[in-house]
């Protein structure tokens, strides 16, 4: 009875089709999230390889060093992890195949990219801490470019 009555009630006001280019419709995209995160990672990596390894014998320093580098570490998995996922949104769900005409590298500049954001998660390298960077860089280019804006490209750090 109840099913009935829906379906009469459904068939009176029907709901309009609705159709969505991602998950949510919000229509916001910003690579500014993933330039933060990149930059966490190029910090983190940065202050692990300039962390000093105290005396072995001393207890409380190297309890303190472990500690740090852990956290400095986990910081840094955190954030190129971050980043893979925000590059990720903008390459599924902002660009489109007309946007390839305009950039026919777009795929493989995102694909290198997310496979930058993975090494910079298992390994502590400045090199790729950067090339992250720049990567993340050309996005933004293409990303604003794509929308006819001009917006300047700059680090907080």
């Amino acid at each position: 009875m109840l099913k009935q009555l829906i379906t009469t009630f459904k068939n009176f006001f029907p709901a309009p089709e609705v159709s969505a280019h991602c998950d949510g419709p919000c229509g916001v995209y910003d690579p500014a999230s993933a330039r933060i995160a990149a930059e966490a990672v190029v910090s983190m990596t940065k202050k692990i390889l300039e962390l000093e390894h105290p005396d072995i014998g001393n207890k409380s320093a190297m309890i303190e060093y472990h500690n740090t580098l852990s956290r400095f570490v986990t910081i840094k998995e955190e954030q190129a992890q971050i980043t893979k996922d925000e590059l990720l949104i903008l390459w599924t769900d902002y660009f489109k195949p007309k946007h390839l005409e305009q950039y026919p590298d777009l795929h493989d500049t995102f694909w290198k990219a997310a496979k930058l954001c993975s090494a910079c998660k298992v390994e502590v390298s400045s090199q790729h801490a950067n090339e992250l960077m720049d990567a993340v860089h050309k996005i933004h280019d293409m990303f604003w470019s794509s929308k006819e804006k001009d917006v300047t490209w700059y680090k907080a750090s």
